[in-house]
């Protein structure tokens, strides 16, 4: 849409005072019995993308049509106007010959953001645009606040954010990516569907903050006088299905984390989670890059895409390197032969803060965290983690001290996360154990024991791989958003009374 078609009124005004006569007006409608919120419907039979699509197909037929006046140009006896809907904007004629006095009248008293219902005929002007000659205009509602003023728009990030409805309105870009979100929600459970998981739901409200390291939301149930939890992860759950007799189950829903904001991390996100019997984590890889290159043609077209800058191929397979092989490649550290103890004093001199008696997972994975991530352009499969960071993951069989779990990277951010699952209940019994002592120790993302879990476990789990996937962050990349705040229709902000 044109910088002309978003123009405001009277740009210079105040609002308040835009607000005051615009409620004149509404004042003066309703007194004369035409308050237009008493509308319930309109009976549309075309929209602007339909008639743009199929010109050929409504070319001089009769249509109605609505949406919101984004501009009018009154031109004495006549007039142009451009109207927003659903899919488009389309120019609409407007003259007092074929409206009348009366209605021609009342047109021109209508404002810039009032949203009105047009009949008429379907004609192209002499420069070749798709118009509808108005032959009855309806105001559906009347418009109280102005839009932002054409040239300016409405660019400030957190007004743009806490006013994402006028966002939507005045910037048409903003409105494509939320398109494209739906559309790779959809693709995420076609493919999904087609590989045959089934689709799950599980409870949001958890006594225990299980599945993952991170701080909870504590919220109170006043009936069973207990705190719960929203939950930090889906994980437990769907494994819960694994061990009741599914083979594939999937999850897309809402994660709560009581942690910190920047455009990475938002308090409440979508992911994905997927567990299958009977396989591990190189399954996962396979369904990961399915994942991400069916979503990718979906919603762009093509598996090569650029990212902020940078150009980029999904094209299957991806990299896969280990953590071990990644920290010695970025940072000449190496964890496999090295000792201990020179690694650690080598990472302090690099500017981490390691006691003495850091263990070797640890410290591999806080180097790795601190001074590789940032540098992985991807996509790429970093495996096999330490053990002390991955509490519900399989050990591999050749080194304990790692497991079978991997993160995808692309740009320097992590998108998904998956394991070969941990089993053993025995194995996870020990697991939560030391996440209490971490806990005690004073770590507020270490994960509880969960007992009922460990039961599960007792009754036999098959051999499983699991699998997340930020579903924001798979927005972010296939709609190249800096800020995880783009892409959420309604990102949390801070209360505008809270300093």
């Amino acid at each position: 849409m044109s910088d002309e078609i978003r123009e405001n009124t009277a740009p210079e005004q105040d609002i308040s005072e835009v607000r005051k006569v615009r409620k004149a007006k509404l004042a003066e409608l309703v007194a004369n019995g035409k308050n237009p919120f008493e509308e319930v419907s309109y009976p549309r039979t075309a929209t602007a993308g339909a008639i743009r699509a199929d010109y050929d197909a409504y070319e001089d037929k009769t249509v109605s049509v609505a949406g919101r006046l984004m501009s009018k140009r009154v031109m004495g006896k006549a007039s142009f106007g451009h109207i927003l809907d659903s899919d488009g904007d389309l120019q609409v004629y407007f003259s007092r010959e074929d409206l009348g006095d009366t209605e021609y009248a009342e047109f021109k008293k209508m404002d810039v953001g009032d949203i009105i219902g047009v009949e008429g005929r379907v004609f192209k002007t002499k420069t070749g645009e798709i118009t509808v000659h108005a032959a009855k205009v309806t105001l559906l509602t009347k418009s109280l606040l102005p839009l932002p003023e054409k040239y300016h728009g409405l660019k400030d990030p957190e007004l743009r954010y806490r006013q994402r409805y006028v966002d939507l309105i005045a910037n048409p870009e903003v409105k494509e990516i939320f398109v494209k979100r739906s559309k790779i929600v959809s693709a995420v459970r076609e493919y999904l569907d087609g590989q045959g998981f089934y689709e799950v739901e599980t409870p949001v409200l958890n006594t225990l903050a299980g599945g993952a390291n991170a701080r909870p939301f504590i919220t109170h149930h006043n009936t069973l006088d207990v705190d719960m939890y929203l939950r930090i992860a889906t994980e437990l759950y769907l494994k819960r299905c694994i061990v009741g007799g599914f083979d594939k189950v999937y999850e897309i829903g809402r994660i709560f984390r009581n942690e910190g904001m920047d455009p990475k991390h938002n308090p409440e996100f979508t992911t994905v989670e997927l567990y299958e019997a009977y396989v591990d984590y190189n399954e996962m890889m396979r369904i990961s890059e399915g994942i991400f290159c069916h979503c990718a043609m979906k919603a762009c077209g093509t598996l090569d895409i650029t990212y902020q800058g940078q150009p980029l191929s999904l094209k299957a397979p991806w990299e896969r390197l280990t953590m071990v092989d990644a920290v010695r490649k970025y940072t000449g550290l190496d964890f496999a032969t090295g000792n201990l103890a020179d690694l650690i004093a080598a990472a302090n001199e690099m500017g981490l803060d390691l006691p003495a008696d850091t263990t070797w997972g640890n410290a591999l994975y806080k180097v790795f965290d601190s001074f590789v991530e940032e540098k992985l352009v991807g996509p790429v499969f970093v495996i096999d983690y330490p053990v002390e960071v991955s509490p519900l993951a399989k050990k591999k069989k050749d080194d304990p001290r790692l497991t079978e779990r991997f993160e995808i990277f692309v740009t320097g951010k992590e998108l998904g996360n998956a394991f070969s699952e941990l089993n053993d209940p025995n194995d996870q019994r020990e697991r939560f154990e030391a996440q209490m002592k971490a806990k005690a120790k004073g770590d507020e993302e270490a994960q509880p024991y969960d007992e009922d879990f460990v039961t599960a476990l007792e009754y036999g789990m098959p051999p499983t791989g699991g699998l997340g996937i930020g579903i924001d962050r798979l927005v972010m990349l296939l709609t190249d958003s800096y800020s995880i705040r783009e892409v959420l229709l309604f990102p949390t902000m801070r209360p505008l009374d809270r300093k």
